[in-house]
């Protein structure tokens, strides 16, 4: 069991690592979703001690294939990003499209008997295309984050942006890499996290406070989205999904957060059969989820 929970771990992590893919949505294909929720809810509730430390055991086990994942994802990703941006932004915005109508085919039912929430769906693009043309980023405020510039706003923006990345674990169709290209951090936490694993330490303050955002996010986001997704579940789909049409801007300006910006991806720029591929896996991922039902 310890070497399949290892193997789960690190799909979540490929899956984690690039926007439009969620972890969560590959925790259910592979048929450990209710577990993995469950057990975090464990983990932030009165539940007793043995209970709380098999749910622990668990995701420690989980954890431990992700960080191996991730660190595998991360290398691999950062050394073709800037090279290949807009090709790779392409592949994102094939993610993030093909997403849409699985989602909005998942949640037909609740969709359908609730039009009058469309106005989460506008609020959601809105406050993606506010948050990507605002934030520190775009702004000039991070450019290549290191200890020299943790200012306590930017170190505060980035605790943010981590309790709200780590929360779309539990979300259906949006990943915490989605959120991040939103918030402008993707590439730079990519780029920091690829000099930390190659021992530049420069660049762990970032990824401490980035961590302990997770860490809140865990503890509180996750278990008020649980609640939402059982109380307001219309009205969170609808806010996800302009989440998720918004965050194709932010992916189009995805090239001007590197370290040498570049200029934001354009039609001459965009990589079509990069974008084909990125839809091909996410329906494949939807076929295996409806195989992996089946059985």
């Amino acid at each position: 069991m310890i070497i399949l929970n290892l193997i789960r771990g690190m799909f979540m992590a490929f899956a984690d690592s690039v926007p439009g893919v969620s972890g969560g949505t590959v925790a259910f294909v592979m048929g450990f979703y209710n577990e993995f929720i469950s057990s975090i809810s464990i983990l932030a509730s009165g539940a007793s001690f043995q209970t709380k430390k098999k749910a622990l055991t668990f995701l420690m086990k989980i954890g431990l294939g992700w960080g191996i994942g991730m660190i595998t994802s991360i290398l691999f990703i950062s050394s073709v990003f800037e090279r290949q941006i807009y090709d790779i932004s392409s592949l994102f915005v094939g993610f993030i499209l093909f997403s849409i109508p699985i989602v909005l085919k998942e949640e037909k039912k609740n969709l359908k008997s609730n039009y009058n929430h469309l106005i989460y769906l506008l609020i959601g693009m809105i406050l993606v295309s506010l948050i990507t043309y605002f934030n520190p980023v775009s702004n000039g405020a991070i450019k290549n984050i290191s200890i020299n510039q943790l200012s306590p706003s930017l170190a505060a923006y980035i605790f943010i942006a981590g309790a709200v990345a780590i929360s779309a674990m539990i979300l259906p169709g949006i990943s915490g890499s989605t959120l991040l290209l939103i918030f402008g951090l993707y590439t730079p936490i990519i780029t920091a996290a690829k000099h930390v694993i190659l021992f530049n330490f420069a660049y762990l303050p970032i990824l401490i406070v980035f961590g302990l955002g997770i860490l809140f996010g865990v503890i509180t986001f996750v278990r008020l989205l649980n609640h939402l997704l059982k109380t307001k579940r219309s009205q969170l789909i609808y806010f996800i999904l302009g989440l998720m049409i918004g965050s194709l801007y932010a992916v189009f300006m995805g090239p001007t957060t590197l370290d040498k910006p570049l200029a934001s991806m354009s039609f001459e720029t965009f990589n079509f059969m990069f974008f084909l591929v990125g839809g091909l896996i996410i329906l494949l991922l939807d076929s295996l989820r409806y195989f992996v039902k089946s059985k």
